[in-house]
């Protein structure tokens, strides 16, 4: 039987996205698997890194494919990968099974345009990932992400919360 420390990590990015008044989008990821019930589900854009894409062309292609849009500036990077483990519940079913768990690039992004050009309903094409999202404060970032990813959400806030006291449209 294979372990979880058998299986890589996944590559992948996350996007700490702000708006012009300094406030970070948060979506409600749809359940694809079963976290126990009583996790909350809400987070920031993330997702893989294709094949022969750079970490921050993946970042760009995430926002498009998950909240519709992908006006929006790099303004930061963190400056190491973080990784998580699944929980172990969920190895073998979550990301396919191939995974145990992620290890990210982190960017902070300014977006350019206006709300109404969030999409989240799958319109343009890509699978629906959030079912609800909206603005909201930095510091609430930790208390509202699955309990798994809580100490990479903790050290990506604690990095970029400079930030958003000096974004104003």
């Amino acid at each position: 039987m294979t372990s979880a420390t058998d299986l890589p990590f996944r590559r992948c990015v996350g996007i700490l996205l702000f708006n012009g008044s300094g406030k970070v989008w948060i979506g409600r990821r749809i359940a694809k698997w079963d976290t126990g019930g009583s996790q909350k589900m809400w987070q920031m854009p993330q997702g893989g890194i294709d094949k022969g894409e750079t970490p921050v062309e993946a970042a760009m292609r995430e926002l498009q494919e998950e909240i519709g849009t992908n006006h929006a500036e790099l303004i930061g990077e963190y400056p190491d990968w973080l990784n998580y483990d699944l929980p172990k519940e969920v190895l073998g079913s979550a990301l396919g099974g191939k995974y145990r768990g992620q290890t990210q690039k982190w960017f902070a992004m300014r977006f350019l345009g206006a709300d109404d050009q969030i999409d989240i309903s799958g319109a343009n094409g890509h699978a629906v990932e959030f079912d609800q999202w909206r603005w909201g404060d930095i510091n609430e970032l930790i208390d509202l992400v699955v309990s798994f990813k809580r100490p990479v959400y903790t050290r990506v806030v604690a990095h970029f919360k400079p930030l958003a006291s000096t974004i104003t449209s």
